[in-house]
């Protein structure tokens, strides 16, 4: 079997989808994208394709470590994202050959189903009481919302009274039961993480997300000692070398590598391996597509610390094209009690609807983040 062609296909709402194609009519899915940087992913496959055409597509360790070490240079969101997808459409054709879904080929599940939580809100928190509450009536049992507006390196404490405001509405919407995390999307810096840290400690949070940026990782220090609610951390991080020192430093609860940015199955597999040793919870991040979410449930069926998922159904950033559209059997994703199963079908267990998807592709994208600022005309971190 061998490699003959790989094509990407940027489609709304912000995804990039990868086809990789074999000699024997065996084609795999992957979901390699940065958000707002798709196409110098989608650049980036193309380079590593000049290697990978003629190669037997079932050698993936070999195939990843001379994509990640061959190029000299390695590492980064680029690189990594597009080492990612073609990384889970290796493994979707290696499934599909043997007729058998990837978690089997990594062992075999601990699980056939995994808990899932749904955004509410948008990136200017508005209404979350209200859409926490009808999340819950459509069986979610946890939710995820943004705490914050852009702040200062030391701001007001209307703005934190804020957040609490609108925490605490949300806790009275849905009970003392659901869990709630908290994303504070890297928008805080150390001083008022200080301060949103202590006073949310009182809403018995599932986790807070990115108190800080994970540059300033050292500062966890300082924030695990604040409370007792769980910190979690990583879609920013691209690599076991990048979750080594996170973890080697004991401050973080629950890492959220990212299998469409951190290298694919085959490295956000190690990653997820590293954490178990530190007793440290695996939450799956994936605001994306059908692709991504099909790679990360065959990772959460083998990765034992595996909690909870992310997932994109109804996401705000969905406005043209949702989860669910470009898939044949969008029934694979069976959502019940706040679950999802995981897909049993070979290789990823999807089967990707190819004549939308070109379609969808004439259109394309060019989905970039909003750029904030403060009032004082600086920057501020979005």
């Amino acid at each position: 079997m061998k490699i003959t062609r790989l094509t990407t296909y940027l489609v709304p709402p912000r995804w990039c989808f990868l086809k990789v194609e074999t000699d024997v009519g065996i084609d795999g899915w992957g979901e390699p994208v940065l958000e707002g940087r798709a196409h110098a992913v989608a650049a980036m496959v193309d380079e590593l394709s000049d290697y990978l055409v003629g190669k037997d597509p079932r050698h993936i360790e070999d195939h990843w470590t001379v994509m990640f070490r061959g190029g000299f240079y390695r590492g980064g969101g680029v690189h990594m994202s597009a080492v990612a997808g073609i990384d889970q459409a290796l493994w979707d054709i290696k499934g599909k050959a043997l007729g058998v879904p990837v978690n089997e080929l990594l062992g075999g599940p601990v699980r056939d189903r995994i808990r899932v939580y749904s955004w509410i809100g948008g990136d200017r928190p508005a209404d979350t009481a209200t859409a926490a509450k009808a999340a819950v009536e459509r069986g979610f049992t946890a939710v995820k919302m943004n705490g914050t507006e852009e702040l200062q390196f030391v701001d007001s404490h209307a703005k934190v009274d804020r957040c609490l405001q609108n925490v605490a509405a949300v806790r009275e919407a849905v009970g003392p039961d659901v869990g709630i995390g908290v994303d504070f999307h890297g928008r805080v810096h150390k001083a008022m993480a200080k301060v949103l840290v202590k006073e949310l400690s009182d809403y018995r949070l599932m986790f807070i997300e990115e108190p800080v940026l994970s540059e300033h990782h050292e500062a966890l220090r300082d924030l695990a000692g604040l409370s007792s609610t769980p910190i979690a951390l990583g879609e920013r991080l691209f690599s076991r070398w990048d979750f080594k020192r996170i973890l080697s430093q004991g401050y973080v609860d629950i890492i959220q590598p990212d299998p469409s940015h951190a290298g694919g199955i085959t490295e956000t597999r190690k990653i997820a391996a590293m954490a178990e040793a530190y007793d440290v919870a695996l939450a799956l991040h994936c605001p994306l597509g059908p692709v991504a979410l099909a790679a990360n449930l065959q990772l959460d069926a083998i990765c034992y610390n595996a909690f909870i998922q992310e997932q994109s159904l109804g996401i705000h950033y969905n406005q043209r094209n949702d989860l669910l559209d470009y898939v044949c059997n969008p029934s694979v994703f069976k959502y019940d009690g706040g679950m999802v199963g995981i897909p049993k079908g070979p290789g990823l267990g999807i089967e990707v609807n190819e004549a939308y998807v070109k379609e969808r592709a004439a259109e394309g994208h060019r989905w970039r983040n909003p750029i904030w600022r403060h009032a004082d005309g600086s920057f501020a971190e979005w």
